[in-house]
């Protein structure tokens, strides 16, 4: 008889986790960049050296969200490529709720980075 709980084993359902956060991360993605995109827009009236400060820190926040945003799909592919034995279970669970959690921590990043007009 063979033991079903070793952690060699493949493991049932390994998939669900990836899944689900590749159908919550991608359309979060999707939004935030378009917020972030958007968001440039908040000093179509400024003028100046407020709109220099704010074009000059938006650039380079910018730059900042769209590589960021390697770490997400990084660890998407990463819960994807994992083993399918037993051993890695929480590990895939892990790295797959951390992919959303990524995305959200780098737009806050973003916003923090951005010195937004008054």
């Amino acid at each position: 008889m063979t033991d079903t709980t070793a952690p060699h084993t493949p493991a049932p359902r390994c998939w669900i986790a990836p899944l689900m956060s590749t159908l919550v991360t991608l359309p979060l993605g999707f939004v935030v960049v378009g917020i972030a995109g958007l968001s440039q827009m908040a000093c179509d009236s400024c003028f100046g050296s407020e709109a220099d400060r704010f074009e000059d820190s938006f650039a380079t926040a910018f730059a900042v969200f769209c590589w960021g945003l390697l770490v997400p799909a990084g660890l998407l592919v990463l819960s994807w490529a994992l083993p399918r034995q037993r051993r890695f279970a929480a590990l895939r669970v892990l790295v797959s709720v951390l992919a959303p959690v990524a995305v959200v921590a780098l737009y806050l990043v973003f916003s923090a980075l951005v010195r937004w007009p008054a």
